[in-house]
């Protein structure tokens, strides 16, 4: 059986920095969702900021349950916080979008094999007894542009390859999203269509405590 494969598109629409940070806040939790549930997840973001924010990122979900866990994240989420970069502004509701990408929706993109660089090194982070202890991690750049993808997370230097490629694609493809977001194109309007008055999660504080319905 073919496993599930599901791409989704995190984003802060046109809204300030502080929605900016209801990115990285949602990803951070939909990323500890996905793992309790024993889903494979990957994470490429836009350009980020010195201050940590990015206005959207791509999420890829692998594994039997995919689609279920999903369709818990689609739609827009709330976060109610008191803005972290302003002091004194008076707005506390912020608003994230997430959706879910069909294959005509994600661009294939042409590289050329011989535009990339491919380093290996050994993966590092928590692991125990799984801690990948050969040089399995893979670090692909795009010589042309200078942009890179890392992926850490498979048991084999080849299949990190694969993945460091495909998320290397996902970083060209919101570039792509972010060139082409004012072009009358169904993909390129989801940026404006958050429906803030209908949130399918809400969120509050700091902490990013979910408010249960």
């Amino acid at each position: 059986m073919k496993a599930e494969h599901i791409k989704l598109l995190v984003s802060s629409g046109t809204g300030p920095a502080e929605c900016k940070r209801a990115v990285s806040l949602v990803i951070k939790e939909m990323l500890s969702e996905a793992r309790e549930s024993g889903l494979t997840v990957s994470t490429a973001f836009d350009e980020t900021s010195e201050d940590g924010v990015s206005s959207s990122a791509l999420i890829t979900v692998l594994g039997e349950g995919s689609a279920e866990f999903s369709q818990q994240w689609l739609g827009t989420i709330k976060w109610v916080c008191p803005s972290p970069f302003r002091s004194n502004h008076r707005r506390q509701n912020w608003f994230v979008g997430v959706f879910l990408l069909k294959d005509a929706d994600v661009i294939s993109l042409e590289i050329k094999p011989s535009d990339l660089k491919f380093d290996s090194f050994r993966a590092g982070g928590p692991g125990g007894q799984h801690q990948n202890t050969t040089d399995s991690a893979v670090r692909v750049t795009h010589l042309p542009s200078g942009i890179s993808a890392v992926c850490r997370d498979g048991r084999s230097q080849h299949r990190n390859k694969k993945l460091a490629i495909e998320r290397l694609s996902d970083v060209f493809f919101l570039k792509s999203l972010q060139r082409q977001s004012n072009e009358n194109k169904q993909i390129f309007q989801l940026h404006k269509t958050l429906e803030r008055g209908n949130p399918v999660r809400c969120f509050k504080g700091a902490k990013f405590k979910e408010i249960k319905k």
